[in-house]
């Protein structure tokens, strides 16, 4: 498995969304996640990314973070060098998603997902998206104060625009090491964003990664492009868009959601894909 960097950690160059695993309607069993889990892992994925917000509803808040780390714990001493990356900042009222980016809920919040990962400290903790109740830069002391108590080791934060990541950088300086947005062939919007973090060693983590592609018809400008591209290489439409994204910059890990471990192995195999300058042309054309 190719590899790349978050902070001072080196991971491997695809990760596992494991949000699919609690959010899906028809979501796998606890077995069956599991065994999702540890596929990820055989296949050499060492980031797994989890929020305490992923589950049904407010009455199982915690269940994908729960659920990874019993996975971690079953495998056994190989899943060591696996960097878990949580999410605080998005609560739940029933089914609903709600925010509260204030300095005091992210350490309620922080300490409650540190209870269910175990460890002493969270590998990667991300503020999950802005609050409009709460100012960004308070919600980034907030950040600074679980890096200062020794509850984290590193931080990122999700769906931010540039004049947000540059305040996060001025106010966490060497832990802020990661930005999570929407980024995918159907959802550019966010590419000066991609731009400014390969300009300032960040990681990129592109949440839906394989938006306008994994829905049939939802991309014909598009999404016909990378149907080419895998028929001529001989490998799955999926494949093409992890590697797409890896091409991108050097600074891009993505993050596909899985279910099924036939869904993650696919995906791990995209980080050996090479992609030719002619095909990276053809699906870099909006």
């Amino acid at each position: 498995m190719q590899k790349r960097r978050i902070g001072n950690v080196t991971v491997s160059a695809i990760g596992l969304g494991a949000m699919p695993l609690s959010t899906k309607d028809d979501r796998p069993s606890r077995e069956e996640a599991i065994g999702v889990v540890h596929a990820a892992l055989d296949a050499g994925v060492t980031l797994i990314d989890t929020a305490d917000a992923y589950a049904r509803d407010e009455a199982e808040f915690g269940h994908n973070e729960s659920l990874v780390a019993e996975a971690l714990a079953a495998y056994g001493p190989g899943a060591d060098d696996v960097l878990v990356a949580t999410k605080g900042g998005h609560t739940r009222r029933g089914t609903e998603w709600e925010l509260d980016g204030s300095p005091t809920y992210l350490r309620r919040a922080c300490e409650a997902s540190l209870r269910r990962l175990g460890g002493d400290a969270i590998g990667l903790y991300q503020f999950h998206r802005p609050d409009p109740e709460t100012p960004w830069e308070e919600s980034m002391q907030g950040l600074r104060h679980l890096v200062d108590a020794g509850l984290v080791r590193m931080v990122g934060v999700s769906n931010a625009d540039i004049a947000q990541i540059d305040v996060a950088r001025s106010v966490l300086g060497e832990a802020l090491v990661s930005v999570q947005n929407q980024f995918s062939p159907g959802w550019r919007f966010s590419a000066d964003e991609l731009t400014h973090c390969a300009g300032h060693d960040l990681a990129w983590l592109p949440w839906s990664p394989f938006g306008g592609v994994s829905s049939a018809g939802s991309l014909p400008a598009t999404a016909p492009a990378f149907a080419e591209v895998a028929e001529e290489l001989g490998v799955s439409v999926y494949q093409v868009t992890l590697a797409w994204h890896l091409a991108q910059a050097d600074v891009v890990i993505p993050i596909p959601g899985a279910s099924r471990a036939s869904s993650i192995q696919d995906s791990a195999a995209a980080a050996e894909l090479t992609l030719s300058d002619d095909q990276l042309a053809r699906l870099n054309t909006p």
